[in-house]
């Protein structure tokens, strides 16, 4: 069994890029380079809730409340270190609230999504399409 373990963490790709199923299943995030940094933008919004918004109308920019939600950058600004990535920061488009944040896969080749405020860090579970 350990062996078969092994193997298959060494063919689980070791890298946050890719396309992501967030935690509430509402949409699609695509995590790729951005200049020397990884960001994700929303690239399909799954919610069919015919009441939710259809725009950024939480964000604390007025001038940003219009913006449509596929193309909305929702992870901005990480960069790896060891087997994580740092320095980043996570946006809630339900909330209009941007977060300190890391991002790690964990060993099922899910993502760790963990947002932090002062010291109070909570952490959401991704899982990748593709």
């Amino acid at each position: 069994m350990v062996p078969l373990l092994l193997a298959l963490a060494a063919a689980a790709p070791q890298t946050v890029e890719g396309l992501w199923l967030n935690d509430d299943k509402k949409g699609l995030v695509q995590i790729a380079p951005c200049g020397t940094k990884v960001c994700g933008r929303i690239v399909k919004v799954l919610s069919r809730d015919p009441k939710a918004p259809k725009t950024d109308v939480h964000n604390p920019d007025p001038a940003l409340r219009g913006r449509g939600f596929v193309g909305l950058p929702v992870l901005t600004g990480f960069q790896r270190s060891g087997g994580s990535w740092t320095g980043g920061r996570a946006y809630d488009p339900e909330s209009g609230k941007s977060y300190r944040s890391t991002l790690s896969l964990n060993p099922d080749g899910s993502l760790r999504v963990t947002g932090c405020v002062l010291f109070i860090c909570e952490s959401r579970r991704w899982t990748r399409v593709r």
